[in-house]
């Protein structure tokens, strides 16, 4: 069973920058997609940013030009680095990773909170 950790959340002010990490605990571990999720206060849970195969980034467009997202395979590690952080990004973030062809499986990190204030 892979696990995800997440770390690097916190408490922020608006216009500052957070890195949010998440390791798998294998290192076989070789996902379709593995990448961010976060989910807000009432709202549903939505993408931010992932690699999928091919080593392909996308993003959701609320954080283009803020965000980055970066792996260090070696570590079987993913990276979300936050610029201009604005009170609206704050949200549980979570790591997820897709695994499967015919039956696809995700795997989900805790959580990690990040708070934007104004």
């Amino acid at each position: 069973q892979v696990q995800l950790v997440e770390s690097g959340g916190g408490l922020v002010q608006a216009g500052g920058s957070l890195r949010l990490s998440c390791a798998a605990s294998e290192s076989t571990f070789s996902p379709n997609s593995m990448g961010w999720y976060r989910q807000a206060p009432g709202k549903q849970r939505e993408l931010v940013a992932r690699f999928s195969r091919g080593n392909r980034s996308s993003y959701a467009d609320f954080v283009k030009g803020r965000f980055t997202i970066s792996r260090d395979n070696a570590k079987n590690t993913v990276y979300l680095q936050m610029n201009n952080l604005k009170p609206e990004d704050t949200a549980v973030y979570y790591c997820n990773a897709e695994v499967g062809v015919v039956n696809r499986y995700d795997y989900w990190g805790a959580g990690t909170q990040v708070t934007v204030t104004s």
